[in-house]
Order: structure tokens, then C-alpha cells, then sequence
């Protein structure tokens, strides 16, 4: 392990805010906000740094920046690792654990930290040494009793809160990190669990690794575990230090408990506004405080601190930018999508869904000889199997923002591995369904009964799927909100399906062009003529019979032309696929 020094001086970080006006021409407002205002200090192999404030105070801006991860607004100052700027060796050697624990809920926790290891160690590790060393990690956490035990999520049972966050814990500490970096790692656990997680990274710290966290009100007995603890207020510094001297620096500028109490609530308290006859002037006394008595001394450590006493540093050379190659990455995200989807894919509600309307068409459309409620079946076929899968992968990567954005920062893969991994891993899962539903009404509804047919309106169900799948990921990716995202997945679906040429067959001039983009034409086209071919005929009257191509419907969609057909929806197949994945390219992550 690298051992490596922390150090930041005069840190400054602006972001705007722009605010719509209230109408058209009232124009936008653009404000300037200054969440650090000059924040300095250092910590070193074996130390552990707690950043104490209330809410607001900038503590999580400063973790972000100091880890590489702050994406917009303006960061100056002076942030060095072993007295050199951000880079590829420093991202390999940190961790970065956030507030909230980002896991697969149907994962168990052996599954969770076995696929990070295969993901974020280096390929010169074989696959049994990643594992083991997965296996080691978990004992060293102290999760040998859940680790068969899955993840869980608020409606899912699971392991503990604190079994959560030791469980994220592992996944930094993989790779052996030299910086670790924590969010409020004790944010909703008890007072025992909290202390049992400073105390493993106490531990981590003593084999000369760099800990910084954010923390909100620790307890005493947690606040004498901090070797040094840096209070914020507004983005100002009023405190750097050892914990242990923070009561008596405090005391000697005037400020005092009246009772005895924990140092930590009392720090809060000043930084918090506390009730008192004039907060603001408390407040400006507290940071001129910090300037006169503890700022020259800090920036001396920093300027006087001999970098060749660490003892061991990282070497700056050409890194290959990725650890894995696109096929293991590939490999890795493939299975882990398909022990985690199919929870959801094959949920009992989904299949008893599907299962349920299949027979009820069947039973609808009961051995039908009548070409109307044939060529309805169809268009019900080209309708139900665009709606469900594109809803269903509407969600796909607003439900996985988080996840993916966690990741990528971390370095784990590419953009191109995890698309490619999650579209392909979806396949199975999602065309087994429309199989199924297609296989019950068929055959029930008594549509032609030989194999050609059949497969080749199955196989035109299957190819409506993917495509109206690849719309449903396009308009998720690119608006990343499941509520406004269902309105327009709902207004393009029914768009296509009234333009789709079973409800209206004479569509005005000026907006007839929407057939030509319409899925549901397409589709619907392939789906007669996966049933019916020129020539035939049909009986339209008594003892009369009708060229099929003149039924109405057939007549205005057309029987001639299925290669073109073919054609347009394999372009929108790969075309809005890649959308998809242009969109997900505008998600933030930091890479060096």
C-alpha cells in the first residue's frame, strides 16, 4: 500500500444558481453562492480527519472536492497529494464511500463485494484471487454472517443498516486504498453500530491510510477517536486540529460550556446559530478567531511539512486507463445483471400480469374465423407488446443513475461495457414473456395453425419488443426523471399507435407523416403479412368471396413492401439504442 498525504490550502469553491423568471420575457436570474470560503489543513498516513458542521455548512462539498468528484461549479485553491495535483495514481489508490449506500438489493453480500472485486482489481489478479480476496474483506468487517444474506432495500428485507454501510465499506477497501473518504458513514445507526464503524476505521487508519469523513454529531466517545477534526460554518473554517485540544482552544478565546458536555454538541452548537444575544456577531468573533490564532500556524505546517518523510510514495507513470479489458468488464456486468433483473423480470406479479391477459385474449377471440377480429388481434398484438416493454425500459436507467454514477467515478468500467452488458443481459429475460403470450392466444384464437406462421408472427411480436424496448431506453436516458419520462413514453405510444393504420384509415395530409416514424405501422404491416399473402381470399357475403388485399384495413396498411419495413425498424433498433447512449454520456463522472 502507497502511503499518502493530504493537503489543501485556501480552498474555494463557487457555483451558480440560475432561476427561471416567471414569464417568457422576465429573462433569468443568475446568483453566485460561495459554499467554501478559504479552507485549509492536512492529514497524514495513519490519521484520521472528522469534518464537523451543521447542515449547509459545506462538509460534503469539501469530501467531494478533496476526492476528485466535484463535477460543476469553480474549485480554486491548492489541493495536493504527496505535494502533487490530482491523477490516475491517486484515483487507483482512493476510496470514496457516499451517504447513501448505493447496492443491488437482491445481491447477497459474498455476491456484492465477489463482482466489485472482479470489477475493480487489476486483470494480473486471476478470478480466484479476487474472490478470496473478497472473502477477506468480509471477514475483516465482520460480516461472516450475513455475507450469504442478500442486500435488501426498504421493501425488501435484508441485512442491517450498519451491515449496509460496512458492506459499502469493503467495496473501497478492495483495492487496498491509500485515501478513503466517507459521507456521514454513521448517519442513521445507533450509537453502538456507529461506534463499532469508527472503530474499523480507526483501525484501517493505523495500517497508514489517510481517513477523512463527514460526520454530524458524533458522541463523545466517537468525537476522542478523531486524531484531527475541522469544524465548518457557512463554508468557513473555525477549527483545525487534534480533537482532543478543541475544548481548550475554544475556552482560551472565551467561549466555555456552562455544563460539562460532549465537545462535539458544543462545537455545533457555536457553528449552529445557537441561541444566544447576538449569533452573527458570535459568528464573525469565531472566524477572526480562527484567522489570528490557528491560520499563520496551519499554513506554516504546510509549507514546513517534508513530504520525503512519508515513506513510501505513489510514482507518476503512464497507467493504462482501464484495469480490466472491455470483455471481462463485459463479462462481470453481464452476470451481475442477470442474477439481479431476475428477480424483477420473473416477479410473480409480472408473469401472472402477462399470463392473465393472454388468456383472456384467448378466450376473446376464441377460434376466430372472422377476418375483422383477426386483423384486431394483430393490431392488439402490435399495440400491447410496444406499451409494455417500452414502459419497462423507461425505468431502466433512472433507476440505475445512482449505481452508475457511483461506479463509472470509481473508475470500475466503461460507459460502452455497461451498456452494452445491460441491453444484451435483458434479452433473454424480456423476450420469454411476449413468447409465452404469444404462443397462448395463437393457438387459442385459432390464427392460421402452420409453423411458417407462427414463427413468423412470433418472430414480428419478438422484433417489435426490441425495438419499442430501444425507444423506452432512449427517453429514459435522455430525461432521467421516471415522472416526465411516463408522460412522454405515454404521448409517443399512443402517437404511434393511432398512426399505426388500424383506427383511422384516411389521416390528413398535414400530419400523415407520422406513419413513417409510427413503430406500430411497421409492425402491424408485418404482422398481416405474417398472416396473410396476396391472392387469397375471404368470405364477404353470402356465397361470396373477397381478395384479402381489399379488406379495408389490409387495403390501407398493405400486404407488399415487408422487406422495407423490415428495413426502417432495424434503423430505430440501432438508432435508438444509440441515442440511449449518447444521453448517458452527459452523466457526470470525473476521469483523469
Amino acid at each position: 500500500m502507497l502511503w499518502v498525504v493530504l493537503q489543501f490550502e485556501n480552498v474555494v469553491y463557487k457555483i451558480k444558481f440560475v432561476e427561471e423568471g416567471c414569464f417568457k420575457n422576465s429573462g433569468k436570474s443568475t446568483e453566485e453562492k460561495i459554499i467554501l470560503k478559504g479552507v485549509s489543513g492536512i492529514v497524514s498516513p495513519g490519521e484520521m480527519l472528522a469534518i464537523l458542521g451543521p447542515s449547509g455548512s459545506g462538509k460534503t462539498t469539501l469530501l467531494t472536492g478533496l476526492g476528485g468528484r466535484l463535477i460543476n461549479g469553480h474549485l480554486k485553491g491548492a489541493i495536493t497529494y504527496n505535494n502533487k495535483p490530482f491523477s490516475s495514481a491517486i484515483k487507483r489508490n482512493t476510496g470514496f464511500v457516499t451517504q447513501d449506500d448505493v447496492l443491488y438489493p437482491h445481491l447477497t453480500v459474498t455476491e456484492t463485494l465477489a463482482f466489485t472485486a472482479l470489477l475493480r482489481l487489476p486483470k494480473t489478479f486471476t478470478v480466484e484471487e479476487k474472490t478470496a480476496h473478497a472473502e477477506e474483506i468480509i471477514t475483516k468487517l465482520g460480516l461472516t454472517k450475513c455475507k450469504d444474506s442478500i442486500i435488501g432495500d426498504p421493501l425488501l428485507r435484508g441485512i442491517s443498516g450498519g451491515e449496509r454501510k460496512r458492506v459499502s465499506i469493503g467495496q473501497e477497501m478492495l483495492i487496498n486504498p491509500s485515501l478513503l473518504f466517507l459521507d456521514e458513514p454513521t448517519s442513521g445507526l445507533d450509537s453502538t453500530t456507529a461506534l463499532r464503524i469508527v472503530s474499523t476505521l480507526r483501525d484501517l487508519a493505523k495500517g497508514g491510510r489517510t481517513v477523512v469523513m463527514t460526520i454530524h454529531q458524533p458522541s463523545s466517545r466517537l468525537f476522542y477517536m478523531f486524531h484531527k477534526v475541522l469544524l465548518l460554518t457557512e463554508g468557513n473554517p473555525l477549527y483545525f486540529g487534534r480533537g482532543e485540544d478543541a475544548m481548550g482552544y475554544f475556552s482560551g478565546i472565551g467561549f466555555s460550556p456552562l455544563v460539562a458536555m460532549n465537545p462535539s454538541d458544543f462545537m455545533l452548537d457555536l457553528s449552529n446559530d445557537a441561541p444566544r444575544e447576538d449569533p452573527a456577531l458570535i459568528k464573525q468573533t469565531l472566524v477572526s478567531a480562527f484567522k489570528t490564532n490557528l491560520e499563520e500556524n496551519l499554513k506554516e505546517q504546510l509549507q514546513e511539512f517534508d513530504i520525503h518523510q512519508v515513506a513510501e510514495k505513489l510514482h507518476e507513470k503512464k497507467l493504462n486507463q482501464w484495469l480490466n479489458t472491455w470483455w471481462q468488464q463485459f463479462s462481470v456486468l453481464f452476470r451481475r445483471g442477470m442474477k439481479e433483473r431476475k428477480h424483477e423480470s420473473f416477479s410473480n406479479l409480472k408473469v401472472g400480469e402477462v399470463v392473465a391477459v393472454a388468456f383472456l385474449c384467448g378466450s376473446l377471440w376464441w377460434k376466430s374465423n372472422n377476418i375483422q377480429d383477426q386483423v384486431g388481434l394483430l393490431f392488439f398484438y402490435t399495440d400491447f407488446w410496444a406499451f409494455l416493454p417500452m414502459f419497462q425500459a423507461i425505468f431502466t436507467f433512472p433507476q440505475e443513475r445512482m449505481m452508475l454514477e457511483k461506479e463509472r467515478s470509481s473508475g470500475m468500467y466503461r460507459l460502452s461495457t455497461y451498456f452494452m452488458a445491460r441491453t444484451v443481459g435483458d434479452l433473454p429475460m424480456e423476450l420469454i414473456l411476449p413468447t409465452i403470450f404469444t404462443i397462448v392466444t395463437y393457438w387459442m384464437a385459432g390464427l392460421k395453425p402452420s409453423a411458417g406462421n407462427f414463427f413468423s408472427t412470433l418472430l414480428c411480436v419478438l422484433y417489435n419488443v426490441l425495438v419499442s424496448q430501444g425507444v423506452g431506453l432512449a427517453i429514459g436516458a435522455m430525461i432521467m426523471n421516471q415522472e416526465s419520462a411516463t408522460v412522454l413514453g405515454s404521448v409517443i405510444t399512443l402517437s404511434f399507435s393511432l398512426a399505426g393504420g388500424y383506427f383511422i384509415q384516411h389521416v390528413p395530409r398535414f400530419i400523415a407523416w407520422i406513419k413513417y416514424v409510427s413503430i406500430s405501422q411497421y409492425t402491424y404491416k408485418l404482422l398481416l403479412g405474417s398472416q396473410y399473402s396476396p391472392g387469397e381470399t375471404y368470405s364477404c357475403g353470402i356465397k361470396a368471396t373477397c381478395l384479402i388485399e381489399d379488406f379495408p384495413t389490409i387495403r390501407n396498411i398493405g400486404l407488399r413492401g415487408k422487406g422495407i419495413s423490415v428495413v426502417v425498424l432495424a434503423v430505430m433498433l440501432l438508432g435508438y439504442r444509440l441515442l440511449a447512449y449518447v444521453a448517458l454520456m452527459r452523466i457526470g463522472v470525473t476521469r483523469k
